[in-house]
């Protein structure tokens, strides 16, 4: 993809994505993502019925009379967005593939994070750290990201979500909304995931294609691994055989569900053939 396709096709999303973020987020992204805490706003006189936890004792002993501190929630954040670059996002049988559902989201995230005030930042990662952009206000920001995640290309193909997420808590001191965005084809990440929910809002975003549910009965096929390169024929015929994939997808998708569980990280699944914004939607709902 040259220059000229790049630019065209970052603005094609950011009229999309922007648009979503304006007229359907707005307000369920507002409320489903608290800021960081609450912070001192004035202090006023105590009234019948306030928390006397809240009362200021020396405004008070100026005053001989109870004034109380009031507080307003912090709403500024910064909103961090952990992109999955390895191989396996290049698959997809329908109309759109899995890098294409990440990066619309992604775009979608980072929108809803500006017309908030708050900050955004991205960590493309594969089975390393592939590239770390330091979160920050404002649309150039905002299109510098979806450049990125158009023309991104990563040395490594391999998935290590256990390392972007030892990276994200030791790189981002104050606490964060963070989305994790991956097709989640990886294992033993549980630890680093429960460790970096205790410090950051963790939210997983799963993205997956239909094909990858279960084998097609059209006989025998050469699979490729996107993240190895190995090959291996397969007689999809076989009904053993499909059955045996779509056990295996199964219980995979029963152990991400569970970690996800375990470690009290909110989540949601996309299909690629699938309407991401209801995703989304269901997803901020779930945390009013």
């Amino acid at each position: 993809m040259d220059t000229t396709d790049i630019l065209k096709r970052v603005r094609q999303i950011e009229i999309k994505t922007r648009g979503l973020s304006n007229n359907i987020f707005a307000g369920e992204y507002h409320s489903a993502f608290k800021g960081r805490g609450m912070m001192f706003s004035e202090v006023r006189e105590y009234n019948y019925g306030d928390d006397i936890r809240n009362i200021d004792w020396n405004v008070t002993a100026r005053f001989h009379h109870p004034y109380i501190k009031v507080f307003e929630e912090e709403r500024e954040m910064t909103v961090m967005l952990l992109i999955d670059v390895s191989g396996s996002r290049e698959f997809g049988t329908t109309w759109n593939f899995k890098k294409n559902i990440i990066t619309e989201m992604a775009a979608v995230l980072a929108f809803s994070a500006i017309q908030n005030n708050d900050k955004a930042g991205v960590i493309f990662f594969s089975d390393r750290i592939e590239k770390f952009i330091p979160p920050k206000k404002g649309r150039k920001h905002i299109l510098h990201i979806i450049r990125e995640l158009i023309s991104f290309v990563p040395d490594n193909r391999e998935t290590n979500i256990s390392e972007v997420l030892r990276y994200l808590t030791g790189a981002i001191k104050k606490k964060c909304t963070t989305f994790l965005i991956s097709d989640f084809l990886d294992d033993n990440f549980e630890q680093a995931l429960k460790i970096a929910n205790q410090k950051h809002d963790m939210v997983a975003l799963r993205v997956y294609d239909p094909r990858e549910q279960e084998l097609p009965d059209v006989g025998f096929i050469q699979f490729k691994d996107a993240e190895t390169g190995e090959t291996k024929w397969v007689n999809t015929s076989r009904k053993k055989n499909r059955d045996s994939y779509n056990k295996w997808w199964r219980n995979n998708e029963m152990l991400i569900n569970n970690i996800f569980t375990k470690c009290g990280v909110d989540n949601v699944a996309v299909r690629t053939d699938d309407d991401y914004v209801k995703a989304l939607m269901s997803l901020f709902k779930k945390r009013n």
